[in-house]
């Protein structure tokens, strides 16, 4: 049996912040996370997402901070943020201070990127699609949907 590629994607710090702070398991934000955790997708983020989601929660929602930090340590890739070297060719294709984390994305070869910030990465990238959580689930579930015989 051929060993099958999971999908790659990577998570801003808002889609962290959402999932941790959340009290319903089922709100978007934790049903990506909990795919995530269970190995059915390969999930990226950033040094600088992580920074962000951690000083907002502390900021706003501190009893979070052990959530997110499970879920962190449970789930996801941190990559090295990119350099000012690596954003100067790409200025432009996003928002200036969420460029880094569209640059790592690609970098990780995450064809998705999943924020609640979609018009803060665009123009973006041919190969990188920005989704909403609630709008990425669905389109987990229509390929499910393609399972069914």
């Amino acid at each position: 049996m051929m060993s099958k590629v999971k999908p790659r994607i990577f998570i801003d710090a808002d889609v962290l912040f959402a999932g941790s702070a959340s009290p319903h398991e089922q709100s978007a934000s934790q049903v990506v996370l909990r795919m995530a955790e269970i190995t059915l997708l390969e999930p990226f983020t950033s040094e600088q997402v992580i920074i962000e989601a951690e000083r907002n929660l502390q900021e706003k929602i501190p009893t979070a901070l052990p959530a997110f930090r499970l879920l962190v340590s449970r789930c996801l890739q941190v990559v090295a943020n990119p350099t000012a070297v690596d954003l100067l060719p790409h200025i432009g294709q996003a928002d200036p201070k969420d460029l880094p984390i569209l640059i790592a994305a690609r970098r990780e070869n995450c064809p998705w990127l999943v924020t609640f910030n979609v018009r803060h990465f665009q123009p973006g990238f041919v190969g990188i699609t920005v989704l909403q959580p609630g709008d990425f689930i669905l389109r987990v579930r229509d390929s499910l949907l393609g399972l069914v015989p």
